[in-house]
Parts: C-alpha cells; sequence; structure tokens
C-alpha cells in the first residue's frame, strides 16, 4: 500500500508496449462502486474473495502489466496464481515512506482507523514475507525516481515477463 505499484506499472507498460491494469480498479469497474463501499458493505473478506476472482483472470494474460493491491498476496490462491502467470516484483518502501504516501488518503480502508501508523506497521510485518516469497525481483528504496525503477527493471532483467 503507497510503494508505487500503479505508477511504476503504467510507466513500464508504456516502456514495453504492453497494456497496464490495476486489480483495484478491474475490482471497482466491475462493480461499479470505490473500494471503501465494497468494504463497507461486505466488509474486508468480501472484497479480498472479488479480488481473487480479478486475481485469477489477470494472472494468466500475456503482454499485460498487472499491478494488485497490497494486501493480494495474503490468499494463498493469489500468491499461487500470480507466481505461475507472470514475473512478479515486489516494491519494497520503507515503512515511513510508506506513512507519509498514504496518511492523508481516505481511500485506503484499512488505514481509516484510530492508529493508521500501528495498522501499517501490522500490514507490512503481515504482508512482507509473502511478497518476498512469490518475488522474482524485490526493487528496495524509497527515493528512486519512477524511470530509474522501469530502467532498472529493463536493464537487469531484459523483458523475462514474456514467458
Amino acid at each position: 500500500m503507497g510503494a508505487g505499484k500503479t505508477t511504476i506499472g503504467r510507466a513500464l507498460a508504456r516502456r514495453l508496449a504492453y497494456r497496464f491494469i490495476d486489480s483495484d480498479h478491474e475490482i471497482e469497474a466491475r462493480t461499479g462502486v470505490s473500494l471503501p463501499t465494497i468494504f463497507e458493505i461486505e466488509g474486508e473478506e468480501g472484497f479480498r474473495k472479488r479480488e481473487a476472482q480479478v486475481i485469477a483472470d489477470l494472472a494468466n494474460l500475456n503482454s499485460h502489466v498487472v499491478a494488485t493491491g497490497g494486501g493480494a498476496v495474503l490468499r494463498q490462491e493469489n500468491r499461487e496464481n500470480l507466481r505461475d502467470g507472470g514475473f512478479v516484483i515486489y516494491l519494497n518502501v520503507p515503512l515511513p515512506t510508506l506513512w507519509e504516501r498514504t496518511r492523508h488518503d481516505k481511500n485506503r480502508p484499512l488505514l481509516q482507523v484510530s492508529d493508521p501508523l500501528q495498522k501499517l506497521r501490522e500490514l507490512h510485518a503481515q504482508r512482507d514475507p509473502l511478497y518476498r516469497s512469490i518475488a522474482d525481483l524485490i526493487v528496495s528504496g524509497s527515493r528512486i525516481t519512477v524511470q530509474s525503477v522501469v530502467h532498472l527493471l529493463i536493464k537487469e532483467l531484459g523483458e523475462p515477463w514474456k514467458r
């Protein structure tokens, strides 16, 4: 959450002449409502079921860059679909940077709690090992520009996502 998946994903897709899809935006398009509304009506479990279906649909697309929501790795089926369906990049951003990027964003339902920084710490502690378990590449840092990350990915990996 707040790592830059959508921003970097769009830039990478543009550079590769691929289509970009954000799984959260796809969920909103399919349901016709915002993520906070889904959380309000169906709770996190209802949202995660919808997310799993979208990820299953998107995981096997060719010539696409897909950005998932931060909690997509919580379900084993999502981790398997992501790992089996493509090249997984984990954008590992330090907690203080994530906090700065997310603290004023009202469209992050999981952070609408009395202590959002503590919640962010808990989410990071829970999700970090899961991302590491499926990542083909971990990109670390918070001060790297979008273009430098895209350049790094192209330089380091060529185009392994064309498997």
